[in-house]
């Protein structure tokens, strides 16, 4: 039973030009998605840079206006609701940003970052506040005493360590992740990706997890999405979309990953470029004459594609 809905979420920005600075065009930065979210379950959002996928993050946490479209949080409309500070929902739905270094004030300690949402949403003594904060330290597996230093005194992966530890302070329901590994070396990625599964499986939590790194997104995602232009391309369960990619866009993403069997090197490097053959032959059946993904239609209980009516059955 899922928690909260996304129902045809739509983010426009205005472009403005001429004498009169008028409105003459937008760009569809998101342009009518639809998401559930059960608990304790990890929904990835995929894609190439600039397809609006940190924008969809930020638009459901209250950071992007939206220009249409409905957010349902435990049966309640809160579209219009999500900047109330006092509201559940912000307590609830917290996001770890993708540039840990400026998400953290450089100005404050540690513990005024990490206590700042426990002032905002739980109203602690300062004792409890205090016991509050060294727990998450723990959780993150950082030292009781990181509390009293600022965030420059920390590498990049502990600074992400400390904005997951802020992040999960209020116990939210979903945490929105925005790329939380992609500026870190591999085996700093690794830890950070293993803490969010740890804490995870400790605390019931439910992740939206937005990367361009496919290889990430299998380890940690029960569901993905892909998204291309502000749009949907296919959406199913990680096994949908690893073992029976069906939209020609998913392929083209999949045949990317790099694999170091250098026995498969050339057999790989062939079907990429069928791929790419395909990606250019194949347009008309999956994207429209000005270039926008066709709607989403289910080809089983879990695995959707986009494609006019008609494909679907050669499907």
């Amino acid at each position: 039973m899922s928690f909260m809905q996304i129902r045809d979420l739509h983010v426009h920005y205005p472009i403005r030009g001429g004498f009169f600075n008028d409105v003459v065009d937008h760009v569809l930065a998101v342009d009518g998605i639809s998401l559930e979210f059960e608990k304790g379950k990890t929904y990835g959002l995929v894609g190439e840079s600039g397809c609006g996928k940190s924008t969809t993050g930020k638009a459901v946490i209250g950071l992007e206006k939206i220009t249409s479209g409905r957010i349902i949080y435990e049966g309640e409309d809160v579209t219009n609701k999500r900047r109330n500070r006092n509201s559940s929902f912000n307590r609830d739905i917290q996001m770890i940003f993708q540039d840990a270094n400026s998400s953290l004030n450089p100005r404050k300690r540690v513990q005024d970052i990490i206590a700042e949402p426990i002032r905002n949403f739980l109203k602690l003594s300062d004792l409890e506040e205090k016991r509050k904060i060294n727990e998450l330290l723990a959780i993150v597996g950082m030292p009781e005493d990181a509390k009293f230093k600022y965030a420059h005194e920390f590498s990049g992966g502990q600074k992400q360590r400390i904005g997951i530890a802020r992040a999960i302070a209020t116990n939210p329901k979903l945490i929105i992740a925005d790329e939380p590994v992609s500026a870190l070396d591999l085996s700093v990625q690794a830890q950070v990706l293993n803490f969010l599964k740890d804490i995870q499986d400790e605390l019931g939590l439910s992740y939206l997890f937005i990367s361009h790194d496919l290889g990430v997104v299998k380890h940690m995602c029960d569901y993905i999405s892909i998204m291309y232009k502000g749009r949907f391309v296919e959406s199913g369960t990680r096994e949908d979309i690893y073992q029976s990619p069906k939209h020609i866009y998913t392929k083209r993403l999949l045949s990317a990953i790099p694999m170091i069997e250098p026995d498969t090197r050339q057999a790989r490097k062939k079907e990429r470029i069928l791929v790419e053959e395909n990606f250019h032959k194949e347009q008309h059946q999956y994207f429209d004459e000005n270039g926008r993904v066709f709607d989403l239609h289910p080809i089983s209980a879990t695995h959707q594609v986009a494609m006019t009516a008609k494909e679907k059955w050669v499907i």
